[in-house]
């Protein structure tokens, strides 16, 4: 039973159409956007219960939740065969034009509160899914979707074991591998992204892996011009991010 925290969260959640159980409004709690969570929920048959402060405490675990809680029964994943296959599909344009599909990859991204960052950004830049590594990486709790601001509810989210094995099956249906690094890397702004692109960024502390970087087709980094060396990896995703939709709407 996964928790989802905080008022845009859980108002997200229902309108995704997840499977949602209940909804915990904290007694008293009023606005708009309290009217639009039950009025949503009442519309997807969940009930909605008004709790005392200590029974929503308690539900929450102490957690700074806006007065608003829900309980879903699982998080949907989907294979990595599955975003292929889905992605192929979009690259075929149906009759819009060509389009490029565009994976990001989280390399072991230990940090919630940047997992859920990165998932905001992702899905506001209208990335096509979200690998992870299910070893060494954050999982997907309520922190994450409190952070993502609903986020989660609208991507598509894809753990896999093996990741250099991934970026082959990525590589063999015909997706150029971009990877943040500070080392034998571009301007990130030098890469041309109109193509099917898999962009890595990696873990706080160390980046992305040795074996990860030398399975990248392109290495790219962003210029620094302060004293420290490297930005805040959820504030990293999304620069690349959106340079990436920039060059592709030119």
């Amino acid at each position: 039973m996964n928790l989802i925290i905080g008022r845009k969260p859980v108002l997200e959640a229902l309108n995704s159409g997840e499977k949602i159980d209940q909804v915990y409004i904290l007694y008293g709690q009023q606005g708009a956007i309290i009217n639009s969570i039950i009025v949503a929920a009442k519309k997807k048959g969940v009930k909605v219960n008004q709790v005392s402060s200590d029974k929503f405490k308690q539900i929450t675990k102490d957690k700074i939740a806006q007065g608003v809680a829900a309980l879903k029964s699982f998080q949907k994943f989907y294979t990595l065969e599955e975003l292929i296959k889905d992605n192929k599909a979009l690259s075929l344009g149906e009759g819009l034009g060509e389009a490029f599909p565009l994976i990001l990859i989280l390399d072991s991204i230990q940090d919630t509160h940047n997992v859920g960052a990165i998932i905001r950004s992702a899905e506001c830049c209208g990335v096509d899914g979200i690998i992870i590594t299910k070893h060494n990486s954050a999982p997907i709790n309520e922190t994450v979707l409190k952070t993502s601001a609903g986020a989660v509810e609208h991507v598509k989210i894809c753990p896999v074991n093996n990741l250099a094995q991934s970026i082959k099956e990525l590589k063999e249906n015909g997706y150029w591998i971009v990877g943040s690094s500070l080392h034998n890397s571009k301007t990130y702004t030098e890469v041309d992204y109109k193509m099917p692109v898999a962009l890595i960024v990696g873990n706080e502390e160390k980046g992305i892996r040795k074996l990860t970087a030398d399975n990248c087709d392109i290495l790219v980094r962003i210029p620094m011009k302060g004293k420290i060396q490297s930005l805040n990896v959820s504030v990293a995703a999304g620069i690349l991010l959106f340079e990436i939709q920039r060059q592709r709407s030119l």
